[in-house]
């Protein structure tokens, strides 16, 4: 076993770039082992011979490697050798302040891509826990480089909020190139094994959808009812709307919905207001009812462009299956 001898008397001091000036005195840091007794040496050595082996000038890590830097500084005295600039960060907590962990969101970068997080997103958060310029949050890459400066690094501790995270990746969803979030959207489709080909087209359901999700993965599974037919309604949004008040709206749409003769978003939507005028019912009094028998849930894009990603086929079926369920939960002979 080999040890280091350090100095009995002095203090080392460490010019931190983030934390400031820390004053360590020599009599108390230990004679640390630099080699253990098979000859393999141990990481305060090796760190120190490898930084200079590879020129470092800036050593950065986080603040729970400080009590290292003064045993690190005085190794690097006795070898004579220049010292590099040491800033240690600080930790990141979750959102109950303690220590970050799976739980709170640590977890490895391929999953936050399958979770469908933008990279780019990605880099942009984490550039700015513990770091800020002026008021600014959503920064391109090459904003980060010419704006960021280590001194501009906060001492306490950041907050991983992945409310934040999915705030910003939302950001970075409204305004990606539609070509990327249309792979996303057939890379993710695919993966469930669903005909694309068989629904509408992948570039009018992301111009619809981008503004509605906050990752890749929520885009697809709200654009799921578009290509895939569904089994069950949701049971809230079922019984607050799928009501016999509804019965006579959903007759009167499928029926004009048959003869309509442009299945384009602006006849959809003219249609659809005109039907609750006649009826004098407000517009959502149809709306929602029509919302949950096209998607099986209460929540989708604007009526109009629902119906439009449904599809003339799809959509005519679905109304006349919600219709049958009306019928059936009222106890009644169904139509002809």
């Amino acid at each position: 076993m080999v040890r280091f001898k350090n100095p009995l008397s002095g203090e080392v001091q460490v010019n931190d770039l983030v934390l400031g000036t820390a004053v360590f005195a020599n009599a108390q840091l230990d004679d640390l082992v630099i080699a253990r007794p098979d000859g393999t040496p141990t990481y305060n050595f090796t760190v120190v011979v490898d930084d200079l082996e590879m020129n470092i000038s800036h050593v950065i890590r986080g603040n729970d490697h400080l009590n290292n830097t003064p045993r690190q500084i005085n190794i690097f005295k006795a070898l004579d050798a220049p010292l590099p600039e040491f800033a240690h960060l600080p930790m990141i907590n979750g959102g109950d302040g303690k220590k970050l962990s799976k739980r709170h969101g640590a977890v490895s970068v391929t999953e936050y891509r399958d979770a469908g997080y933008l990279s780019d997103a990605l880099v942009n958060y984490l550039a700015r826990l513990g770091w800020s310029h002026g008021d600014q949050e959503i920064f391109s890459r090459e904003e980060l480089i010419e704006f960021f400066d280590i001194i501009d690094v906060n001492k306490a501790a950041a907050v991983f909020d992945t409310e934040k995270l999915g705030w910003l990746n939302q950001q970075y969803i409204k305004s990606a190139p539609a070509e990327i979030l249309v792979a996303e959207l057939q890379q993710r489709l695919g993966a469930q094994d669903i005909a694309i080909a068989a629904g509408p087209d992948p570039l009018a359901v992301v111009e619809v959808q981008r503004d509605r999700a906050r990752t890749l993965a929520e885009l697809a599974d709200k654009s799921l009812f578009a290509y895939r037919d569904f089994d069950d309604y949701e049971p809230a949004a079922a019984k607050k709307h799928l009501r016999p008040v509804s019965l006579e709206p959903l007759k009167q749409i499928l029926e004009r919905l048959e003869a309509l003769p442009d299945w384009t978003p602006q006849a959809l939507d003219a249609l659809v207001k005109d039907t609750a005028q006649n009826l004098d019912i407000k517009l959502g009094k149809i709306a929602q009812p029509l919302r949950v028998a096209l998607t099986g849930s209460a929540a989708s894009p604007s009526i109009d462009q629902t119906l439009y990603l449904t599809g003339r086929a799809r959509a005519l079926a679905r109304i006349a299956r919600a219709i049958d369920f009306l019928h059936q939960r009222a106890g009644s002979p169904q139509a002809s």
